[in-house]
């Protein structure tokens, strides 16, 4: 053993002390800081301006934007869209059984008195059974069931026919209703501005000429 270790000066070993114990302060401070059971890396915040460009450029208000995942089922990009005058709605397939499970966020409110009035998966007619569940109503009615999640001035709803999806997958979903952060942003809604087309080349031109029909007379007519 080097011996010439257990002599270190007082001098020097204070200022070592010192810095490590503030080091030691520090990381206790911010794990202190940081939510119990969170990830060490922190998930990417939502760009919003990319997240109202794009948004405002399918007529959809930003506020409007939630994004939602269950097990096995993925995004059909196709149905993401505007629901109303500036809601918004997409679909999410299980590849498997190819259920779907709806996700639709409009204006509005629910409540005991309105929430039979208002039909479950935009079928009008209908009746609706409404059941109160922590923070969100369960509801079902033509052949649907939906949890509808009431928040300031809009509501989420996420639906699915009651034979292809279980209430509790259901309502898994419904409960994992966020705002979408800057990838799921890009994930789920398309480009503000789109790539411009590429012109398409026709295969029936000639090589040479504009292709207009010849003409040509012989002698004689």
């Amino acid at each position: 053993m080097n011996r010439h270790a257990r002599v270190l000066p007082v001098l020097l070993l204070a200022p070592l002390l010192l810095t490590a114990c503030g080091s030691e302060k520090a990381s206790s401070t911010a794990e202190a800081g940081r939510p119990s059971g969170s990830p060490g890396t922190a998930a990417p915040a939502t760009d919003a301006g990319e997240l109202e460009d794009r948004a405002q450029a399918m007529g959809v208000a930003p506020e409007l934007v939630y994004v939602t995942e269950a097990p096995g089922f993925t995004l059909a990009q196709q149905s993401v869209g505007v629901l109303g005058d500036d809601g918004f709605s997409a679909t999410w397939v299980d590849g498997d059984t190819n259920a779907l499970l709806r996700l639709a966020v409009d204006r509005g409110t629910i409540t005991a008195d309105t929430c039979p009035q208002q039909p479950v998966g935009d079928m009008s007619g209908e009746h609706t059974t409404c059941e109160r569940d922590g923070d969100t109503w369960y509801r079902t009615g033509a052949g649907r069931h939906e949890y509808a999640l009431p928040e300031k001035g809009h509501v989420v709803r996420v639906s699915a026919e009651t034979d292809a999806v279980p209430r509790d997958v259901l309502r898994a979903a419904a409960l994992a209703a966020h705002r979408p952060d800057a990838a799921e942003t890009d994930r789920l809604l398309p480009s503000a501005d789109p790539a411009p087309a590429s012109p398409v080349e026709r295969g029936d031109l000639p090589r040479y000429g504009d292709g207009a029909p010849d003409n040509h007379v012989d002698v004689g007519g």
